[in-house]
């Protein structure tokens, strides 16, 4: 059975994608980076070099890497996000492009291939759809969009295909260096870690998470639950 992860040459997505090759899955990753396959290649994950912001092309992609081969699930990682003082409207539509648009693409374009095996879509989103920085505009938008696609295509897709989202709060690489007050301000003790993430997804896109769909994962530490006034 095979998972297709978008934005897998990136911090989050080799580690979903590595949890779930070891995991016993066939794995197709897609991403526009240009080395996309001297990353995952070592990892035993098939690369698909593409671009998410042209759809169509994207699409035809993944049908003809796919052919016949069953599909148990999508995990929608793929992400834009820009810190801009003064962006523009094409900056913000390019972010809703890869961030929202094309999670619902894919979604609506794989669900006969899920249904089909009961598979199920994993979107990640981020805490940035609850609260913001400065200068973040389209990727809060798309994110807090993309809780709002994950309930909508979870009633759509009922009951043939679970759709739930998951929020990564501070997520770094294990060996990134962190002062004592970065760690000690999460509840958990620590700033988290890809496999964090990873973990989770390979959960909720398994058999054991039958009876959850249309629902939201924070998985930030305890940090948006936390009084931080000044």
């Amino acid at each position: 059975m095979t998972i297709l992860v978008t934005g897998a040459a990136g911090l989050i997505g080799q580690s979903i994608a590595r949890v779930l090759v070891a995991e016993g899955y066939a794995v197709l990753g897609l991403d526009v980076a240009p080395n996309v396959a001297e990353v995952l290649e070592p990892l035993h994950v098939r690369p698909l070099h593409v671009n998410l912001s042209d759809i169509q092309t994207t699409l035809r992609a993944i049908d003809e890497a796919l052919k016949e081969a069953p599909l148990a699930g999508l995990v929608n990682n793929a992400a834009l996000m820009q810190h801009h003082q003064h962006l523009s409207w094409q900056g913000f539509e390019a972010m809703l492009r890869v961030n929202l648009t094309a999670p619902y693409a894919l979604s609506r374009h794989l669900f006969p291939r899920l249904k089909a095996t009961g598979g199920a879509i994993v979107n990640i989103a981020s805490t940035r759809a609850h609260m913001s920085e400065p200068l973040t505009e389209g990727y809060s938008a798309s994110k807090g969009g993309l809780l709002s696609l994950t309930h909508a295509l979870a009633a759509s897709f009922a009951p043939h295909v679970r759709v739930n989202t998951i929020s990564p709060g501070w997520i770094a690489p294990i060996d990134a260096p962190h002062s004592l007050d970065d760690h000690a301000q999460h509840w958990s003790g620590r700033v988290g870690v890809p496999e964090d993430i990873a973990q989770l997804c390979a959960y909720l896109l398994g058999s054991k998470a039958g009876f959850i769909t249309g629902a939201e994962f924070v998985a930030d530490g305890g940090m948006t639950r936390k009084m931080l006034y000044v």
